[in-house]
């Protein structure tokens, strides 16, 4: 059998090199041809066209992508970095940016007691013949309302906003720890970046302003007066979401609070019931839905017995079992006199108080 360079019948006789082809080294294989510039004419061609012997051929396509696929390549580029310029953006920000949190804006309002503050060492019996005997115990009393999507937000950023909402309604009023005076981080990591300094100015410098109450962000007792007679607070209220605009949501918490309170260090004294009014308004943008997040721009509490001559801004200083107010509302508020809010002040209704 001949090699695959060898003529089909075979190597002629008489070729020098023992059937080497001397010129096989200059003998110009198919893609040489192809690859040429010039081609000859047939001789047919020559006679019927009268054509000079060669004709020019067009040159050979380079191997390469096909013209598709270097629009397909383009596009995917651009795709992609416009994937990356929208991903270097913040994924919920709005064409003009989110707008500040505003203050908060608050209101405490002492109830003082018509008479006697009834008292028992049976705190059972103190929530049993209260207004509050049908309440619910701790968190259990603050019950999320089913979580519908508005026209701008889903099912799931309605119920961000309300589960924030709560947590601050049971860390603000319900955390032994926060009741009692002590640290209020667990609260203060729910608010708005945005409301930050004006919290902690309030725990720094507290004042009665109606902008730096410590009372108007969440529920402490003076530690050195009163302390929980009985861990079971007994909670109301209710939760409501609204769509303030296509860029936030807003969220109204009312609620009451029921505490069984007694005398700092006394474990045997009698008990005495504290009832607490807090209506919070909350608004939520979209990095507040995200990050868990809380703007409080409204707070009003209603809170007694109470003295209203005591200062209510940085502590609740309860009126206790056996004790009347000796003094009751203000006797006059100059509304000429800038610099400190109005004094307000009202009457504990003696319906609210248990019948003991």
């Amino acid at each position: 059998m001949g090699g695959p360079g060898d003529p089909p019948e075979g190597t002629p006789e008489g070729i020098p090199g023992g059937g080497e082809d001397e010129y096989r080294s200059v003998v110009f294989d198919e893609s040489f041809v192809r690859a040429a510039r010039l081609q000859e004419y047939s001789a047919q061609e020559r006679m019927a066209d009268h054509a000079p012997a060669v004709r020019r051929r067009p040159p050979l396509r380079r191997a390469g992508l096909p013209r598709q696929a270097l629009v397909l390549v383009v596009l995917i580029s651009i795709a992609f970095g416009a994937a990356v310029f929208m991903g270097l953006r913040h994924p919920y920000q709005t064409p003009g940016g989110q707008e500040p949190a505003e203050p908060l804006r608050m209101t405490v309002v002492p109830l003082a007691p018509q008479g006697r503050v009834p008292g028992t060492a049976e705190t059972a019996r103190l929530f049993e013949r209260s207004p509050a005997a049908e309440f619910r115990m701790g968190a259990e009393g603050v019950p999320l309302p089913a979580a519908r999507r508005t026209a701008h937000f889903s099912d799931d950023q309605v119920l961000s906003a309300l589960t924030t909402a709560k947590d601050y309604i049971v860390r603000s009023g319900l955390d032994p720890e926060v009741l009692g005076g002590g640290p209020v981080r667990s609260v203060r990591v729910l608010l708005d970046p945005d409301q930050l300094g004006q919290f902690d100015a309030s725990f720094k410098r507290p004042a009665a302003d109606g902008r730096h109450a410590p009372t108007g962000w969440l529920v402490r007792f003076d530690p050195s007066r009163v302390e929980l007679a009985d861990p079971g607070i007994r909670t109301n209220g209710t939760l409501r979401v609204a769509e303030a605009d296509s860029a936030t949501l807003e969220v109204t918490a009312d609620h009451t609070f029921v505490y069984a309170l007694r005398p700092a260090g006394q474990d045997r004294a009698e008990a005495s019931l504290f009832t607490v009014r807090r209506e919070l308004h909350f608004r939520f943008d979209r990095d507040d839905l995200r990050l868990h997040q809380a703007q409080l721009v409204l707070s009003t509490l209603q809170a007694g017995p109470l003295s209203c001559a005591e200062d209510s801004a940085n502590h609740l200083r309860p009126l206790l079992a056996g004790q009347t107010a000796k003094d009751g509302p203000p006797a006059g508020t100059d509304p000429y006199v800038t610099g400190r809010a109005t004094a307000l002040c009202g009457t504990l209704a003696a319906g609210a108080q248990p019948k003991v």
